[in-house]
């Protein structure tokens, strides 16, 4: 039985990176400006910790100034939200992350309203995804374009396709329909309260998994030579006792029906911090009034 085309997320990620490298010393030659990416970490989750360090390295692999702002967890959100008016006003910072989750006591959605929403290289500010619901050009959220660029390097033009965006959220599954929609694909959202979710997949020529559901999305689910995204990224424990992680998708069931899809790890996660250094390197050009350049990963 043919099995699916791996798409691997790990090596774009990298060649998107290196074009990244390429503008970011154009930039700095030519207009004598250095992107600079500021990231907010509270408290001390060890994986939101790998995730920052992960962020900083490739920040200055690019050529990008990285600063770093750990803050304990018992930071009160008053002093959180003045570091964020001094990352706001500070000219050497032109984009802005605030790592997710908070601790309980600080308000999120507050944190991320007092962004700049110059500087929100996140795209998670109300104003950047409100510009994205009526086709402006605000900031995008990072995994949601990562994703698009991997369906548009497999698929080529993506107009006319049925797309299932499974998951809401307005980290991923709210941003990801509004981008497919712009690529003229026929777009459905479907969640925890959809009525047969399975038939809803099987009529999908892309699946978009966000839900946060170890291995929910089974072989038969899929239409025969369907493309998968599975953003997903889950902790479970195997039959022989060791951690792992997988998707949202059954890899090894969805394998023998889809056309393509995206292993986990080495799928979407790469693109993530890629597309957070293009956002990034968009941001600092608007702020200065350059022209933002068209970044096409180097050939395979």
């Amino acid at each position: 039985m043919a099995t699916a085309t791996i798409i691997d997320g790990k090596d774009f990620a990298a060649r998107l990176r290196a074009a990244i490298a390429v503008q970011v010393a154009d930039l700095k030659k030519a207009h004598h400006l250095t992107p600079g990416l500021a990231v907010v970490l509270v408290g001390d989750d060890l994986a939101s910790q790998v995730y920052v360090r992960n962020k900083g390295i490739q920040a200055q692999e690019a050529g990008m100034n990285s600063f770093d702002h750990r803050l304990p967890t018992t930071v009160t959100a008053a002093e959180l939200l003045e570091k964020i008016n001094q990352l706001n006003q500070d000219p050497a910072v032109h984009g802005i992350l605030v790592q997710l989750p908070l601790p309980k006591h600080i308000d999120a959605d507050a944190v991320i309203d007092a962004i700049a929403v110059a500087k929100d290289v996140d795209g998670f500010h109300p104003y950047n995804a409100g510009l994205l619901a009526v086709g402006g050009a605000g900031m995008v959220p990072c995994t949601p374009v990562g994703c698009l660029m991997l369906l548009k390097h497999q698929l080529g033009k993506l107009a006319g396709l049925r797309a299932v965006v499974l998951g809401r959220s307005n980290i991923v599954g709210k941003p990801m329909a509004a981008l497919l929609l712009r690529e003229h694909c026929t777009v459905t959202i479907a969640h925890s309260r959809t009525h047969d979710l399975a038939e809803e997949c099987r009529r999908a020529d892309i699946v978009i998994a966000a839900v946060g559901k170890p291995q929910m999305v089974k072989g038969d689910w899929l239409k025969p030579g369907a493309t998968v995204i599975d953003v997903g990224i889950n902790r479970i424990t195997a039959p022989d006792g060791k951690n792992r992680l997988v998707g949202d998708v059954d890899f090894d069931s969805a394998v023998q029906v889809a056309g393509a899809i995206t292993p986990v790890p080495g799928g979407v996660g790469p693109m993530t911090i890629a597309c957070l250094l293009l956002n990034t390197l968009t941001a600092a050009c608007r702020q200065r009034g350059i022209p933002v350049p068209e970044v096409q990963p180097a050939a395979e």
